[in-house]
């Protein structure tokens, strides 16, 4: 089966070249997700702790949309500015909040700022 790009108009689109997924097989690899607002297409207000909850709620719309969940995700890889979340303690609030069932393996680089204000990025693969 050949890959397809995916898009759902129920989530941010990160820009016109990369689309939000790819559906390989029975794989989608979801695209890096960031903490914007798909009604005004800007970050959503309140900080750090505010974008990764964003996120990953876009994260969770765009697989309910290609037919996959949360609970379907094997692989997760989350980006935040360096010294956002020392303690991880955000980002695994949002786990418990998002996989209460199973959770996926996880890296989590630090990196330097986004443009534009971003925070946080999160990207998985999940089975459809």
């Amino acid at each position: 089966m050949e890959p397809k790009a995916f898009y759902t108009p129920n989530a941010p689109r990160p820009n016109a070249f990369v689309p939000q997924a790819v559906i390989a097989g029975n794989f989608i690899f979801v695209s890096g997700t960031v903490g914007s607002d798909v009604s005004t297409g800007k970050l959503v207000e309140g900080g750090y702790e505010a974008q990764v909850t964003q996120a990953f709620k876009n994260v969770k719309t765009i697989l309910e949309d290609a037919g996959s969940s949360m609970d379907k995700v094997v692989k997760i890889t989350v980006f935040m500015v360096s010294g956002a979340d020392p303690d991880f303690s955000v980002i695994n609030k949002a786990y418990s909040n998002f996989f209460p069932n199973v959770t996926p393996a996880r890296s989590a680089p630090q990196v330097m700022p986004f443009p534009g204000g971003i925070l946080f990025s999160v990207e998985c693969i999940a089975v459809i």
